[in-house]
């Protein structure tokens, strides 16, 4: 791993942390009668527009692009359909599955995220990201309420399909934000990412700019969803992930749902359980748990130096 490991986990800790924001977001959206597809292409658009004012600001102040060819931007652009997929399919299977269910198959992307690791680089992960990922699996499941849940035995399976496939396409996004044009200036490589999720989101939602929905308010929500669903965490897992494994980079990402959590209690007073409660601290201790070899080295590291 390259230097200074734990700024870069801590990147990438901070880009999943930046999703948990969401949740919360759409709850409001949908509360006001906004459907699932319109706030997903509200995100994409948003994202844009929120790049687009940044890449124009920091033109004008001097700062200057690289040339690009149509397959360095292809590239980007596919890689910011991946993150639009694994909105779309989230939150399609919402429709079809009750919430802890839904999450908790989004969340299986912290050990297929270590799979691709081990496909990719064939090396088998360490010992300690391995407990990372079984420890935050637990906690998922914990965090999530499924245990709590009057669930049907009867889930729909094409829900059930969708929730797996987010998970596929979100450990695909964190794999590929570490390696996809990432020498490009932060700035303009976001704003073609988020190009790239918008042209996927307008063909879920073709009526967006007709339907009435931005006259109706839903601005303002994917104002808060383009900035904090990507925004921040392309930009951020773009700084971070190339300087962490694939396994790595997905367990730091996990940070999501305990943020997620904690502003829903913060924000709409939703109630947590002592389950809950526990299921944040052991995603926490999971990630944790993954950075042990670092703190170790780290801690060596200034005991020597002292």
């Amino acid at each position: 791993m390259r230097s200074n490991p734990l700024k870069y986990a801590l990147i990438v800790f901070l880009a999943g942390a930046s999703y948990g924001v969401m949740a919360t977001t759409v709850k409001f959206a949908y509360r006001e009668g906004f459907a699932w597809t319109q706030t997903a292409a509200s995100q994409a658009c948003f994202g844009v527009f929120i790049f687009a004012v940044v890449f124009i600001v920091r033109a004008l102040m001097g700062a200057k692009g690289v040339a690009l060819g149509p397959r360095r931007v292809l590239r980007l652009l596919g890689l910011g359909m991946t993150t639009c997929t694994t909105c779309l399919l989230y939150n399609f299977s919402l429709t079809m599955l009750p919430v802890s269910v839904a999450i908790t198959l989004l969340f299986q992307f912290t050990w297929i995220g270590t799979v691709i690791q081990i496909v990719t680089t064939r090396r088998a992960p360490r010992p300690a990201e391995l407990a990372a990922v079984a420890i935050i699996l637990l906690g998922t499941f914990l965090a999530s309420g499924v245990f709590e849940a009057n669930l049907n035995p009867d889930l729909n399976p094409l829900g059930i399909l969708c929730g797996l496939l987010s998970a596929i396409s979100c450990a695909a996004f964190v794999y590929l934000s570490g390696r996809i044009e990432t020498e490009m200036p932060s700035i303009q490589r976001g704003l073609i990412v988020c190009c790239g999720a918008a042209i996927l989101a307008l063909i879920a939602c073709p009526d967006y700019f007709v339907s009435g929905a931005l006259q109706a308010g839903i601005w303002k929500y994917g104002l808060i969803l383009g900035f904090f669903g990507l925004f921040a965490p392309v930009i951020l897992f773009g700084i971070g992930t190339p300087h962490l494994p694939a396994g790595i980079s997905t367990i730091m990402a996990s940070s999501e749902l305990p943020a997620a959590i904690l502003i829903s209690v913060f924000v709409l007073q939703e109630p947590i359980s002592a389950l809950q409660g526990v299921g944040v601290v052991v995603i926490i201790a999971g990630v944790v748990v993954s950075q042990l070899p670092n703190l170790v080295k780290s801690a060596r590291e200034r005991s020597a130096a002292g």
